[in-house]
């Protein structure tokens, strides 16, 4: 009987949380902003993914009789100082930015989850002797450590993604410690150690999952972070090197000729600054949605 009530008790609790997940699509659903982020979004990668078939023009291809010239018909965007088309540059540029944000904010995730579930689950000297940790790294000038890095191991594109996100996790590691600690004390928990599910298995099939709403809202809003710690790094020449290019690097050589080519500096910095505001709004959409002070309005 009593395995069976704590059955019940874990089955109660799922079913909860999977209407808390509907009321929380009907809120973001209603949220305008952010669903016009998540529209303008996919819209961005859809566009990424498709380069090589939609773009007007090939990625290197150049005219250097035709140099910088402004927006016209053949090239809508303008073209750049070897006659390169913007709109092709941009397109491909985009591909990069998406890919560093995307893989960048995934390390973070993995770290900062696995060290905040753990800190959280095993409390103790354990907890306090990781979020020390993470306070005594909270304390170091990360930007030096990635120019370090880049500086040491050559500027490399796979580098370049794990370095950001190496040291993007911290704050996560506290939100999910935060979560786990909470949801440690709940009835399906305690049915579950009553089972003798190992601790592993407690934590990565009951807890996470169970914590997943703040760790979404947490990565939408890291994303736009990194995009912009990676166009600051190309900014400064440490970021993504020729012949690959981002936007980033585009924004980075559009300031160098902003005086007379203001086209290349201008596209470019549209291109992230609507990103960076799709990604915000839907960032801010999800935290309302999956808000649990909200979620019963």
């Amino acid at each position: 009987m009593e395995t069976k009530s704590k059955s019940m008790s874990e089955k109660d609790y799922s079913e909860e949380n999977s209407s808390l997940w509907k009321d929380a699509w009907t809120r973001l659903s209603n949220n305008k902003l952010a669903l016009l982020g998540l529209v303008t979004l996919v819209f961005f990668c859809i566009i990424a993914f498709l380069a090589p078939w939609i773009a007007p023009y090939g990625y290197e291809e150049q005219n250097l009789i035709l140099g910088a010239s402004p927006p016209s018909y053949q090239h809508l965007l303008g073209t750049d100082i070897f006659g390169r088309d913007m709109l092709t540059r941009i397109i491909y540029g985009g591909r990069v930015s998406l890919l560093v944000g995307f893989i960048a904010t995934s390390v973070a995730l993995v770290i900062g989850v696995s060290w905040g579930a753990v800190a959280g689950y095993a409390g103790g000297k354990l907890d306090a002797f990781m979020m020390r940790l993470v306070d005594i790294l909270y304390a170091l000038p990360f930007m030096i450590f990635i120019i370090l890095l880049m500086v040491v191991f050559g500027k490399n594109l796979l580098l370049l993604f794990f370095a950001i996100g190496a040291v993007e996790w911290l704050t996560m590691a506290r939100i999910v410690r935060g979560q786990v600690m909470t949801l440690k004390k709940q009835e399906f928990i305690e049915a579950a150690h009553s089972m003798g599910l190992p601790k592993q298995i407690i934590i990565v099939r009951h807890i996470v999952p169970n914590a997943i709403g703040p760790i979404i809202v947490y990565a939408t809003l890291t994303v736009p972070n990194v995009m912009l710690l990676e166009a600051f790094l190309s900014f400064l020449g440490l970021g993504i090197q020729p012949p690959e290019s981002s936007w980033g690097l585009l924004i980075n050589y559009g300031v160098e000729t902003m005086e007379e080519y203001p086209w290349l500096l201008i596209f470019p910095g549209l291109a992230l600054t609507i990103t960076l505001f799709a990604l915000n709004f839907l960032g801010d959409g999800l935290r309302d949605a999956l808000d649990p002070k909200t979620s019963k309005d």
